[in-house]
């Protein structure tokens, strides 16, 4: 195994470009640096979205991209066609040793797959830029995170009616947790499920879990990808995706929770639906797991 080497499956870079608040964490220059290893040329036809490409000196070994600075770095992420283990030898883990051993502050993050795998789950994440200006970063739009890989995705209201996200993910189901009933939905019919809370601690979610967790069991086993959204998709979709892993997966609540804040970390349910979250968990598992009062929960 390799020191300061591992690997990173292709949903977690996916959901690392899609973080975002106001604006996509793109946009903060030390959130991440995305390094593509393969040959000029290749990289020149398309590659990930604001990916950098590897450079090299004269004697074809590579250095550090100019003004890189790597300890300032939360991600470093580099990948080449095709390396899936660190065993193989190849441009990715070669240029990624070079990385941690010249200053990363953290372990380098080698893309499990390579480009191949990644352009094929994410094509629409592809592009020829080589350069992004400020403001373009700026106006980076942000997809849905991807909470199961290729079928359920978390995201907010804008998400939810951009036709050309529904498109790009092949999404089939909605889930629409707000208030207003409005989407870019002609004929909704039943690939859309309207829960209409509004986002208040007295706000009662619990008994439309249910419902819910029905609704996307359909959906997976037709095998299609269903998009929860809500206005900010932070409290009333969370908390619904949340109550699905707990039913499906029968996990706790902690477990559901940890995983979610991974693959989001902008999710802030409220206080009332995390209390109901409490209750369905006793529900599906016949016992309380998690202790909602625990200052590290």
């Amino acid at each position: 195994m390799d020191e300061g080497l591992v690997l990173l499956e292709p949903t977690d870079l996916y959901n690392m470009l899609q973080q975002a608040t106001v604006y996509s964490k793109l946009t903060d220059p030390n959130y991440l640096l995305l390094i593509d290893a393969r040959k000029k040329n290749e990289y020149n036809e398309s590659h990930v979205v604001t990916a950098r490409k590897a450079p090299k000196n004269d004697k074809g070994d590579f250095v550090v991209p100019y003004d890189a600075e790597l300890e300032c770095k939360q991600n470093i992420v580099v990948y080449d066609s095709n390396t899936s283990t660190l065993r193989e030898e190849g441009p990715a883990l070669e240029c990624g040793r070079m990385l941690y051993d010249m200053g990363s502050r953290n372990e380098v993050k080698i893309l499990k797959g390579g480009y191949e795998e990644f352009s094929a789950l994410y094509p629409f994440l592809r592009t020829q830029k080589i350069m992004f200006m400020p403001k373009e970063m700026d106006d980076l739009k942000p997809y849905p995170t991807e909470i199961l890989p290729g079928f359920l995705y978390l995201g907010n209201w804008r998400q939810g009616n951009a036709a050309y996200i529904q498109k790009d993910i092949k999404i089939k189901g909605h889930i629409n947790c707000c208030v207003e009933a409005e989407t870019f939905f002609p004929d909704p019919g039943p690939q859309l499920l309207h829960l209409q809370v509004d986002d208040d601690n007295e706000a009662d979610l619990f008994s439309k879990l249910q419902n819910a967790c029905v609704f996307i069991d359909t959906h997976k086993e037709k095998k299609e990808a269903v998009l929860v959204f809500s206005n900010l998709g932070i409290s009333r979709s969370a908390t619904v995706i949340l109550a699905y892993l707990i039913h499906h997966n029968k996990w706790s609540l902690k477990e559901a929770y940890d995983h979610v804040m991974k693959c989001c970390c902008t999710i802030r349910p409220n206080r009332g639906f995390i209390q109901q979250l409490s209750k369905w968990e006793e529900q599906i598992l016949s016992k309380k797991v998690t202790d909602i009062e625990d200052p590290n929960f």
